[in-house]
């Protein structure tokens, strides 16, 4: 049975929309795209290389596998990130039976994500690794799937924009 690791980078108010990129999730007229690239250092990727080390698939909402394969496989030249998600197996969650994932290795969970992925997980043999995919993590997190929630803490905050709890409180505890 694979277990469920999701990896997110969070502020501290637990924003973790748009990380990576200004243009990467604009919804709901969300404007500070970007923020997690100053705040990213060397411990950080050390962590996310060792939940990633040994076998491992992605698994993704739509949206984020969306984003994922425009920014790596189209955007990207080839590097060692690129090389590592296009090789990867790719599990795509969506309520839309038709939709038809573009990237190889994909296959696409349809319907609903409690059932689907409690499906793939019990007879999956490799790690599933969740970025970002808010609204597929939250789902996860209210059927008791995630086995691993790797916070990457960026110590400044956000204000009106996706929460992984979807609250305004964030508490760590040690």
């Amino acid at each position: 049975m694979a277990s469920i690791v999701a990896i997110e980078h969070v502020t501290l108010d637990g924003v973790f929309q748009a990380p990576g990129r200004a243009d990467e999730d604009t919804r709901n007229g969300f404007a500070h795209g970007g923020w997690g690239n100053p705040g990213s250092d060397p411990k950080m990727q050390e962590v996310i290389g060792h939940a990633m080390a040994g076998g491992w698939s992605l698994l993704a909402g739509r949206t984020t596998y969306e984003d994922l394969h425009e920014a790596w496989a189209v955007r990207q030249p080839a590097s060692p990130m690129t090389r590592a998600l296009t090789g990867a197996r790719k599990f795509v969650a969506s309520h839309d039976a038709g939709y038809e994932p573009r990237w190889e290795n994909s296959a696409l969970l349809a319907g609903d994500a409690g059932e689907t992925v409690r499906a793939l997980k019990q007879g999956h043999d490799e790690a599933l690794i969740v970025f970002g995919s808010g609204k597929l993590l939250r789902a996860l997190m209210r059927h008791g799937l995630v086995d691993e929630l790797v916070l990457m803490v960026h110590p400044q905050g956000r204000g009106g924009a996706a929460r992984i709890t979807g609250t305004q409180r964030f508490f760590l505890y040690g």
